[in-house]
C-alpha cells in the first residue's frame, strides 16, 4: 500500500473512533474536613489523600467501565486502615494495623450508559479481613488495603453490576 493510502485508511479510522465517547468517572468529595479519618484534618494532607482517591477512582473507570458510561461518586466519609496510637512513644505518628481497624468509604454512587441508570445507591464499603489481602500487602504503594478494597467494590457494582446488600 503507498503512504497515502495508509495515511488515509488511519485518519478515517481516527475520525470514527474519536466519535465514540470514552467512559467518565465524576468524584466528588462531601465535606472532606468533617470526614472521621484525623488525616483529613489537617488541608495540604486531605487535599493529597482527595487527589490520591480521585485519581484512583478515574483509573478504575479507565480500566473498567465500558465506552460511554459514565459514573457519578460522591464519597461521603472515610476512615483510612489502621489508627495512631498516641500513646506510644516514637510511633505516634503511625498508624498501627489492626484487625479491629478496617478501611470504610461511605459513598453514594450512580452509573449511567445513554442516559439509562445501570446502578445506583449509598452504601459502606469496608473490609474486615483487609489483613489478610497478601497482594496489598506486598503493594509498594500509598494506602494498598483501601485501594485493594475499592477495586474489589468496583468490579462487584459497576463490572459485574451486582446490586449492594441491604
Amino acid at each position: 500500500m503507498r503512504v497515502a493510502t495508509r495515511l488515509a485508511l488511519i485518519a478515517i479510522v481516527a475520525v470514527f473512533l474519536g466519535g465514540t465517547a470514552n467512559a467518565s468517572v465524576s468524584v466528588n468529595f462531601v465535606r472532606p474536613e468533617a470526614f472521621r479519618d484525623p488525616d483529613f484534618r489537617s488541608v495540604s494532607e486531605r487535599n493529597r489523600l482527595i487527589a490520591e482517591f480521585r485519581t484512583y477512582f478515574e483509573k478504575l473507570g479507565t480500566r473498567y467501565l465500558k465506552k460511554g458510561q459514565a459514573l457519578q461518586i460522591d464519597v461521603l466519609d472515610v476512615r483510612l486502615a489502621g489508627q495512631y496510637e498516641p500513646w506510644r512513644p516514637d510511633f505516634d505518628d503511625v498508624r498501627i494495623l489492626r484487625d479491629s481497624t478496617p478501611p470504610r468509604f461511605k459513598l453514594r454512587y450512580a452509573l449511567k450508559e445513554n442516559g439509562r441508570v445501570l446502578a445506583k445507591g449509598e452504601e459502606s464499603v469496608s473490609d474486615l479481613n483487609y489483613l489478610w489481602n497478601s497482594s496489598a500487602r506486598a503493594a509498594m504503594e500509598r494506602h494498598p488495603y483501601e485501594k485493594a478494597m475499592l477495586r474489589d467494590w468496583f468490579r462487584k457494582r459497576f463490572v459485574r453490576l451486582q446490586p449492594a446488600r441491604p
